[in-house]
């Protein structure tokens, strides 16, 4: 008459990877790591260099220094001059400096995207968590009524 009740309560068991992920953390994880400063002189001055080179303000500048030599190039009248001024002079001058500006924004939106989704995964974990407890909760709950159904039974069948 009685439903056979589940042999074994539902036995939850984390990822392993949680784990092993929570141990390889590092301590300053959450820290915005765009304020991070260089820790050798060779790496601050790179930087140095790199943050002022990779302005749009330098790229106008080496425009304008290219533009120096171009009236001599103009007054020889070789194209293969004119190309190598082009090609040496110009575009590694004037180019160098955009294509920074374009690495600095595409790196800060990588960034941003990376802790978005470092957040939504978070969130998701915490949430996991919060299912297994209701989860938990409601097994706790059946288990109670499956207590009271037995107990009801086992009343009916002595009657």
């Amino acid at each position: 008459m009685a439903s056979q009740k589940p042999e074994t309560k539902f036995d939850y068991k984390p990822h392993p990877h949680i784990e092993a992920r929570k141990a390889r953390r590092e301590p300053n994880a959450d820290q915005d790591i765009s304020t991070d400063q260089p820790k050798s002189a060779n790496a601050r001055i790179g930087l140095t260099i790199t943050k002022g080179v990779g302005t749009m303000w330098a790229a106008y500048a080496f425009f304008a220094l290219s533009l120096v030599s171009l009236p001599q190039i103009i007054s020889k009248g070789d194209p293969v001059q004119i190309v190598a001024w082009i090609a040496q002079t110009f575009l590694q001058l004037v180019l160098l400096p955009i294509i920074i500006v374009g690495q600095n924004i595409q790196a800060a939106s990588a960034e941003k995207r990376a802790i978005l989704t470092y957040e939504d995964a978070a969130a998701v974990l915490d949430e996991a968590v919060k299912i297994q407890k209701h989860l938990d909760h409601q097994d706790k709950s059946l288990e109670h009524l499956i207590n009271r159904l037995e107990e009801l039974e086992a009343k009916l069948q002595t009657k």
